[in-house]
């Protein structure tokens, strides 16, 4: 991408996550890393890591000393918010993390901001960037495997002693519920949920739901903080075959049905095809999320994740707790686009 002057770029929070922003922000063409922040010093410290680069305690002193053109805030989420409104204010462009907020009240505050000063804002939901989901993706769009009838995810993996502000729907569902969402472009209609607590935290760290989407399909969610071993996978099971998704790995494959292959258009019946394996350029998604930051920063938008999905993530999450908590399924309520 042909720009004159690198775009100068900062990083809110440093945590696991935050560092590996200002990690790949570090060395992405067309972009100065020219400040971090966070309230412990001893992140800010590995995160500079002997770079030239200055280091601040607060956003505050960051944005007055730096005046950044694009911010990585990657903050507890009860901050996404406060950060994320004082960086607009700045008129810096931003990625804030998901979920976009705590609340839907908050998403829509941040999102009226960035539009009333006109900045990008987009919001880090990662996965659409993993280059196996794109390819998927992209063969959805092309028909490959007929109509969708369920797609179904599995995230599971040990308990994250970092998060204590949210429990696991609003922490890790919205990978899944957006990335839903992107594959088969359609809106999610209602939602049920069971979930429970199981270590001593104020929030649900197990659950399992089920997502109704209005042309019909359906999602399953199976998310957990208690599995011994970590697994981020995605199955889609079309008419014509079943796609399977390793997220870590980066594989893609297409297991065939073999009746609906042999008489097109008929589906009277499911038998085992053959499997194929597609190759897939691997490539880290946070350094492709972060270059479709820069570029649309560049270009002015628009923006590679949009306020409105990072918000239809958030309201399809709370209507999942809701379920969990009420026992019952729920309607989810539509978000307005801006």
């Amino acid at each position: 991408m042909p720009m004159t002057t690198d775009l100068r770029a900062a990083v809110i929070g440093l945590g696991s996550m935050g560092a590996n922003h200002a990690r790949v922000l570090g060395d992405l063409p067309g972009v100065q890393l020219c400040g971090v922040a966070d309230a412990d010093a001893e992140r800010v410290h590995r995160a500079i890591n002997g770079r030239p680069i200055p280091g601040f305690a607060t956003a505050a002193e960051l944005f007055e000393t730096t005046k950044p053109d694009l911010v990585s805030v990657v903050v507890p989420t009860g901050l996404h918010e406060a950060v994320a409104l004082e960086a607009i204010g700045h008129g810096v462009n931003v990625l804030v993390e998901k979920p976009i907020a705590a609340t839907m009240e908050a998403a829509s505050r941040i999102a009226a901001a960035a539009h009333e000063r006109g900045v990008v804002l987009t919001v880090g939901h990662i996965e659409r960037f993993n280059p196996a989901v794109r390819e998927l993706k992209r063969r959805l769009d092309e028909g490959q495997g007929g109509a969708v009838l369920q797609i179904r995810a599995r995230r599971v993996g040990p308990f994250p002693h970092r998060i204590r502000d949210v429990g696991v729907i609003h922490d890790l569902a919205p990978h899944d519920i957006d990335i839903m969402r992107y594959l088969l472009g359609d809106e999610i209609e209602r939602v049920y949920a069971e979930s429970r607590r199981h270590i001593a935290t104020d929030n649900e760290d197990l659950f399992a739901g089920m997502i109704h989407f209005r042309g019909g399909a359906m999602g399953i969610l199976d998310i957990n903080w208690l599995t011994p071993t970590k697994e981020r996978s995605l199955t889609v099971l079309c008419e014509r075959g079943m796609f399977h998704v390793d997220y870590a790995a980066q594989h893609l494959a297409f297991f065939e049905n073999y009746a609906a292959a042999a008489r097109e258009g008929v589906f009277g019946s499911v038998t085992e095809g053959p499997m194929t394996r597609y190759p897939i350029a691997n490539r880290e998604p946070l350094r492709v999320e972060l270059e479709a930051f820069r570029d649309a920063v560049a270009n002015r938008g628009p923006a590679p994740v949009s306020a409105h999905d990072g918000m239809t993530a958030l309201a399809v999450a709370e209507a999942l707790v809701r379920s969990a908590n009420e026992r019952c399924p729920v309607t989810v309520d539509e978000v307005p686009q801006a």
